[in-house]
């Protein structure tokens, strides 16, 4: 499965942006479809992941982030709203496979400007 994102940019604070992840390839095989993000000198860190079951939330960005997840369109988003600078991050489509392994994709930087 190959994921490649985009939609990242630099935005004030309080801002929206909206990040797209298009899969391809296996993309039956998918399980669970998340995003990361990595900051300057900080570990990645989960930030949302959506399933059939449901979605679930770091804690930082409940109430401003939604996950949403078009099978048809083999596209998970990340709408980001109320931005703050701490927002600032490499952010990273995940995709865990049936069977155990992932997919990463390159990465988009989103810059929040206080």
């Amino acid at each position: 499965v190959q994921l490649v994102e985009s939609g990242g940019g630099l935005v004030q604070a309080g801002g929206s942006l909206r990040l797209s992840c298009v899969a391809s390839g296996s993309t039956l095989s998918i399980d669970i479809m998340g995003w990361y993000r990595q900051a300057p000198g900080k570990q990645r860190e989960l930030v949302a992941d959506i399933t059939s079951g449901g979605t679930n939330y770091a804690d930082s960005v409940k109430g401003r982030f939604t996950i949403s997840r078009d099978n048809g369109k083999n596209t998970m988003y990340l709408q980001m709203n109320s931005l703050k600078a701490e927002d600032t991050a490499v952010y990273y489509c995940n995709a865990d496979l049936v069977g155990g392994t992932a997919s990463w994709g390159q990465g988009t930087q989103v810059t929040v400007s206080s």
